[in-house]
């Protein structure tokens, strides 16, 4: 039996590739996106993961210093010590700033931490050149994403730093690179004011002690202890809001890409429909093209299901087909982003399960025009 959408498609074949090319291109790009959520939700577990605490502690009434500004005095670490139930603690500063590569400005995330203290905030895992801070100044560990060289000098503030250790896939929340710094001088780093300033302050008797502060402070707990119990007596005494690591990661995955993951499902649904629409008026137009023949073979006596069963054969053609141009491309252009972008199979089987249901809704537009078509228009041209 002749399957006649093959033969129509075979037709007209360069028209038919180049349109699915054109429809894969839009599929591609919303696989992009949604990778891109997914390196965001990825991205944002990175550096609370490689610190990887029991309890982050912050300032009182706010969401910790990957969602609000939040100042706790640097003792804060050690008063914490007295509780029976803490191990270890541990002072940490964020702060985002630009420096200067090879002449080139690169937005990076600071984390400052103390390393001659009992808990560090690199990850020996991700260190691939180097070593960790070992001094409390001049030093700093880089991401690999930056452009440092190992033992290459950088100026950060008023001072010049050395980069002895470089790490791979270490990234902020917001996916900019990490650079880590000794507590102290990322203290100073925060806190730095231009010399127009301090001497103004000094008149003005202003005598700023905030160098003394951090931005949180985390703790392990001693084995056996409930997390939940600790963190709400040190609310309770210390007078800070407390989260355990499961929050911290809920507040970030959650609160803060919430707004993000919404714009990106918008886009993608727009995409998917506006997909779904050009693929159902260019099978429409191929309708348009054929009615005189469509005609013909109604007045030949073959059944309209026949002809249905050609409208909807190549609207699945073309849909499956491109899919996987867009899938092609999605792979040819990922890496490329600045920031991470995560392809995954379930992602790419749930996007072909849309695909051919929308190529399926499309085809109604090409089955309506055929069920209407008159026999007697394949007389009279």
């Amino acid at each position: 039996m002749i399957n006649l959408a093959y033969k129509d498609i075979k037709h007209s074949l360069g028209k038919f590739v180049a349109t699915s090319m054109g429809v894969g291109m839009l599929l591609g790009i919303v696989l992009i996106m949604i990778g891109v959520y997914r390196g965001m939700v990825i991205d944002a577990q990175v550096l609370i993961d490689d610190i990887n605490p029991d309890l982050w502690i912050v300032q009182e009434d706010t969401l910790g210093p990957f969602a609000q500004s939040s100042r706790v005095h640097t003792d804060l670490r050690d008063t914490l010590k007295v509780l029976d139930g803490i191990d270890k603690t541990a002072a940490l500063t964020f702060e985002g700033f630009q420096i200067d590569v090879n002449g080139k400005a690169v937005k990076v995330y600071a984390v400052g931490y103390d390393p001659l203290g009992e808990m560090s905030a690199i990850n020996p895992k991700r260190l691939i050149k180097g070593r960790a801070i070992l001094k409390e100044h001049y030093e700093v560990v880089a991401t690999d994403k930056i452009g440092l060289k190992l033992n290459e000098t950088i100026r950060l503030g008023r001072d010049e730093y050395r980069v002895v250790g470089i790490t791979h896939g270490t990234v902020s929340s917001g996916g900019d690179p990490l650079i880590y710094l000794s507590l102290k001088d990322a203290q100073k780093l925060q806190f730095l004011y231009s010399n127009f300033r301090v001497r103004n302050d000094r008149l003005r008797g202003i005598k700023s002690r905030a160098n003394d502060l951090v931005n949180c402070v985390v703790a392990k707990a001693k084995k056996g202890f409930n997390l939940e119990v600790l963190a709400k007596e040190i609310a309770k005494y210390r007078h800070k809001s407390v989260y355990t690591q499961e929050q911290e990661r809920i507040i970030l995955t959650k609160n803060l890409i919430k707004m993000a993951s919404k714009q990106i499902g918008m886009f993608t649904v727009i995409l998917i429909v506006v997909s779904t629409i050009i693929i159902g008026l260019i099978i429409y137009t191929m309708t348009l093209e054929k009615i005189k023949e469509i005609s013909i073979m109604k007045l030949l006596g073959v059944p309209n299901s026949s002809i249905i069963k050609m409208i909807v054969q190549e609207t699945l053609v073309m849909g499956i087909l491109a899919f996987f141009f867009g899938l092609l491309f999605s792979h040819l252009i990922y890496d490329k982003f600045p920031k991470r972008v995560v392809l995954q199979n379930h992602d790419a089987a749930a996007l072909f399960a849309i695909v051919v249901a929308a190529s399926l809704i499309a085809s109604l537009i090409g089955i309506k025009r055929v069920i209407s078509a008159n026999p007697a228009e394949a007389i009279g041209g």
